[in-house]
């Protein structure tokens, strides 16, 4: 097998995500800065900046698009803003959240972005951050010492549907397909996932 289809994988619950959003929130509170404008990155960043928008009482929530990894831990060549801000940030107090901070290049990509557009103040706040990455984020949840890839609840058929496409030669039925994404990335699925990763990818297997 290869080291990508070996990868480990940690499976990350919408209860794991309230709870680290809101670990999130009580850091940026502490801390003392006090955001006016949160912006998701999206697309992994859009349910944890909503919890923090909650949380911390904020009503403005954009969003911009920084593309860098596909699904299934495809990475594109560099990290680049794709889809800019539709508003205007000019004196705002910004916080930007994302899902993780794995490469840094995220980070790296949407500070010059932002700063170009004149705001108060930026801030950078991640539910999980890799120790290795090159750009510490401002505010994180959660850091982990050991690299894996995570996967949050709105990646599941994404990500799933692209291990099951790497793994050859490929799995010939569902018992078959679970037990290798148990074997090569310690990956567990309920019986609703898995049928939504097989029917959304048009993924046909014998004994369906």
């Amino acid at each position: 097998m290869s080291r990508r289809e070996a990868m480990p994988v940690q499976k990350i619950s919408v209860e794991a995500v309230v709870r680290a959003s809101d670990q999130l929130a009580r850091r940026v509170r502490e801390s003392g800065f006090e955001p006016d404008t949160v912006i998701a990155v999206a697309r992994g960043g859009f349910m944890p900046a909503r919890f923090v928008c909650d949380f911390l009482g904020i009503s403005r929530l954009l969003s911009l698009k920084i593309q860098h990894y596909g699904a299934g831990a495809q990475a594109q060549p560099r990290a680049e803003v794709t889809e800019p801000l539709g508003s205007s940030i000019r004196g705002a107090s910004v916080l930007l959240v994302d899902d993780v901070n794995d490469s840094g290049e995220t980070l790296e990509a949407a500070r010059p972005y932002l700063e170009g557009l004149e705001p108060a103040a930026i801030r950078t706040a991640v539910l999980h951050e890799k120790a290795n990455t090159a750009c510490r984020a401002d505010f994180v949840a959660e850091t982990i010492d050991e690299w894996r890839w995570i996967l949050y609840p709105w990646a599941v058929v994404e990500d799933v549907g692209q291990f099951l496409r790497e793994i050859h030669p490929r799995s010939a039925t569902r018992e078959e397909a679970l037990a290798r994404l148990k074997d090569l990335h310690g990956l567990e699925l309920s019986e609703a996932e898995i049928d939504r990763v097989l029917y959304f990818h048009d993924l046909s297997l014998g004994g369906e």
